[in-house]
């Protein structure tokens, strides 16, 4: 299996364990753009994953590929049931 293959089913594996849980994310969208919302990892599929964004008056749900995990385009980053963040980052 080639290197990057296996490092796209690895960061698939990992998100798939982590499936309904509430997650940072924080992605790249060029030109000095950057999202940031916390949301829940609401689903995973061969290509892509899904998150739920539930805010006050903005309810969404966003797809993103695992290779926008791999070349860090998505930084994800888990939620500690008290809302706090834990130190280590998802997947890469």
């Amino acid at each position: 299996m080639l290197a990057a293959t296996k490092a796209l089913v690895d960061i698939r594996r990992d998100l798939e364990s982590h499936v309904g849980q509430r997650i940072r994310l924080r992605a790249h969208r060029g030109r000095r753009k950057t999202l940031e919302k916390i949301g829940v990892l609401e689903n995973t599929y061969p290509s892509i994953f899904i998150v739920r964004i539930d805010e006050p008056n903005y309810n969404q749900r966003l797809s993103f590929s695992y290779a926008d995990v791999l070349t860090e385009t998505v930084e994800l980053t888990l939620m500690k049931k008290d809302g706090t963040m834990n130190q280590q980052r998802m997947a890469k």
